[in-house]
């Protein structure tokens, strides 16, 4: 394994939990509890940053005006160099509240005057779930979601951190889970590509 150096980073973890200190998040936080002290770390919970539905309007005429929480997630988005899904494995993808901040990155995307797609290339996206399953295949989805997101935008992508855990706090008990949440982030992360873009 190829580890890297952490100086001027700045990471975001976006807690996409319907369920307050779950076992993704508790996951998540052992995972940044790893990170060198001088290495920026921002927490939002989407859960206390609820988004409306996204209303696709790239073909309107006129733009909308981002609400209050939008508009913070957009500026914690472009300010991090490394941005942290936490989402516990919901029907094998990412929770509602998870994809539903990923929809606004394509209004983001396409906002009059608008550079967010150059701001995020280079950026390093990372992904922490928990599921029942013990079978981290089962998490291919949610895997594939997030490294295809990251190749569109020309970003960097991590990898997932998987763990197991349905009751509450059921992921301390994995302990392989805890071990890989050590040297999760001192990973390379290479750039993202789609599968025809590879060999």
């Amino acid at each position: 394994m190829t580890t890297v150096s952490l100086g001027n980073r700045s990471f975001l973890f976006v807690l996409g939990s319907s369920r307050a200190d779950g076992n993704t998040e508790i996951l998540a936080r052992a995972a940044a509890e790893q990170l060198p002290d001088d290495v920026g770390r921002r927490w939002v919970d989407l859960s206390r940053l609820p988004l409306p539905d996204f209303q696709d309007g790239r073909h309107e005429t006129e733009g909308w005006p981002a609400e209050e929480n939008e508009e913070v997630l957009r500026q914690a988005t472009l300010e991090a160099t490394d941005i942290v899904l936490a989402s516990p494995l919901y029907w094998y993808t990412l929770s509602a509240q998870t994809k539903r901040y990923l929809d606004y990155w394509s209004g983001w995307l396409s906002a009059p005057g608008s550079d967010f797609k150059e701001r995020m290339a280079g950026r390093t996206l990372w992904g922490v779930t928990v599921m029942a399953d013990r079978d981290d295949v089962v998490a291919g989805g949610l895997g594939t979601t997030l490294n295809h997101t990251a190749a569109y935008l020309g970003m960097r992508f991590g990898g997932l951190l998987c763990g197991n855990g349905s009751r509450p706090g059921q992921v301390r008990d994995d302990g392989p889970a805890l071990v890989r949440a050590k040297t999760f982030f001192q990973r390379e992360a290479p750039l993202a590509r789609f599968p025809y873009e590879q060999g």
